[in-house]
């Protein structure tokens, strides 16, 4: 876990670089991968603003909370932070409860592309197991943020067909599913 503590237009305060590191802490229950945290801690006028950006395997959340109290403003930010989490992973939970499709098991080969061009036998380079869950396209998406790959196979609870989603040059997805019955 990375915690990043900036301060802006106060003194650099230990006491609250450690308050915040310890709230950050706390946030790692809701997320299964490695966390990066940077946050900001400005003073304004009579204002103390907390300002927090989460980075979890390219999933980003975002809080800000401004009181007169910077410790009152850490932890409303913390509060705002925790909601977003709980409710991000009771979506994927929820999501993975409704569905009735069963997982499937593929196996995805990778054959060296020279083998192809010798006219021998393809080389196989490497070769790995797939698990294929049932979920929503949405959840798809948001799976393949998070595993941070190019593509990702799945069964579509709608259609109840495999589908795979995939990331195009310019940053928009792409659908593939099945045509016609």
């Amino acid at each position: 876990m990375q915690v990043s503590v900036t301060f802006r237009n106060m003194e650099s305060k230990e006491i609250a670089r450690e308050y915040v590191q310890e709230k950050i802490a706390k946030l790692k229950k809701y997320l299964d991968t490695p966390l990066e945290a940077n946050v900001v801690l400005t003073t304004a006028k009579h204002r103390q603003i907390a300002e927090v950006n989460l980075l979890a395997n390219r999933l980003t959340i975002n809080a800000r909370e401004e009181t007169e109290d910077m410790f009152a403003a850490i932890d409303g930010v913390m509060d705002k932070l925790e909601r977003q989490l709980s409710k991000y992973k009771e979506k994927i939970k929820r999501r993975k409860v409704n569905s009735n499709l069963p997982e499937s098991s593929w196996q995805m080969n990778v054959f060296s592309s020279e083998s192809f061009e010798e006219g021998a036998s393809p080389k196989l380079i490497k070769s790995k197991r797939l698990l294929i869950q049932p979920m929503s396209v949405e959840e798809a998406a948001l799976q393949l943020e998070l595993l941070n790959n190019e593509f990702y196979i799945f069964t579509n609870v709608e259609s109840k067909s495999l589908n795979i989603i995939y990331r195009m040059k310019d940053g928009h997805y792409g659908l593939i599913e099945p045509q016609g019955g």
